[in-house]
């Protein structure tokens, strides 16, 4: 049986699968949207945009706050629909299965229908698209071609024939678009340009956003392969995995560094402690809802090291 999307229609909800709970009260309004968009996986978001934005800065000594506000908005808003969309398709594909690990999705839990949720992401993507025509008449063709690849790929994650989320290319379109493409697209918007350090800072940033989904994929190992996945976590087995979890996120600080990155760069040495604190919590603990803690830190950790890296640029 098909659904009106063309997909196998979906199970019930997962609640109804699951033992009811009379303190549980599902969640309603502002909160439930909240909820849906993944509120800590946004950071990966922000942290491209405050390095290529103050990259630009310590290059120029001016900056425009209004193309830096509807880049951050943007960019938020790509990742909310693509967030959005991957709630709605996984709950059709049947992706959500009981074994998932992961914070509960809305859809699959019957907080919100698969069309109230598809027309929430529709309205992320339009802003992200009217933010993306601002930013094009500053920025020129590259910026509009920049904004519409951003836009098919987030719909592209977990739509169409052959999503992105079920196969092994879902750290490299990350790396891509949420790294190279954001921290480069910021820069270009202010300066007009690119250069290599710029592209080095997109490539460090694009990295650890790969390592946050990492983390998610190899959580949800079980649960992806029922559901007919090919993450790259499944295809390298959990210990290269772990390997690749550990590059994802030592590898910027090699790549930060002058004559490679630009200068300040050492300032993200502060954070190897807690990098390699993150490695080996990963390496040790079981998969499972603890490692939801371990996803979150990631996401933290990709915004501290924004966050240095721009402060030793700045100084």
């Amino acid at each position: 049986m098909k659904t009106e999307t063309g997909l196998h229609a979906a199970a019930p909800p997962l609640a109804e699968r699951l033992p009811a709970s009379p303190a549980a009260q599902p969640p309603k309004g502002a909160r439930l949207w909240w909820l849906a968009i993944r509120p800590r996986t946004l950071t990966i978001a922000v942290a491209p945009v405050l390095a290529g934005s103050v990259l630009a800065y310590a290059e120029l000594g001016t900056l425009s706050l209004a193309i830096v506000a509807a880049a951050l908005l943007g960019a938020l808003a790509i990742q909310a629909g693509t967030n959005l969309y991957n709630d709605v398709a996984d709950y059709l594909k049947g992706g959500d299965q009981p074994l998932r690990q992961g914070p509960p999705r809305v859809t699959a839990m019957g907080w919100a229908t698969p069309g109230q949720v598809k027309r929430a992401a529709f309205i992320a993507f339009a802003v992200a698209a009217g933010c993306g025509s601002y930013l094009a008449l500053s920025g020129g063709w590259p910026i509009l071609l920049l904004g519409l690849a951003s836009l098919l790929a987030g719909y592209a994650y977990s739509l169409g024939p052959k999503p992105i989320a079920y196969t092994p290319f879902g750290e490299a379109f990350v790396t891509a678009f949420f790294g190279l493409g954001a921290v480069g697209g910021c820069y270009f918007l202010q300066a007009h340009r690119i250069t290599q350090p710029v592209l080095a800072a997109g490539l460090a940033l694009g990295l650890i956003a790969s390592a946050v989904l990492m983390a998610n994929n190899y959580r949800d190992m079980e649960a992806d392969r029922l559901a007919g996945r090919r993450t790259l976590a499944i295809l390298s087995g959990p210990e290269i995995a772990k390997i690749l979890y550990a590059l994802f996120l030592v590898l910027p600080f090699a790549l930060v560094f002058p004559p490679l990155g630009p200068a300040g760069g050492w300032m993200t040495l502060l954070l190897l402690p807690l990098a390699f604190g993150l490695v080996r919590r990963f390496s040790i603990l079981p998969r499972g809802p603890d490692f939801n803690v371990i996803l979150a830190a990631t996401a933290r950790f990709e915004l501290f090291f924004a966050l240095l890296l721009t402060l030793g640029v700045m100084l």
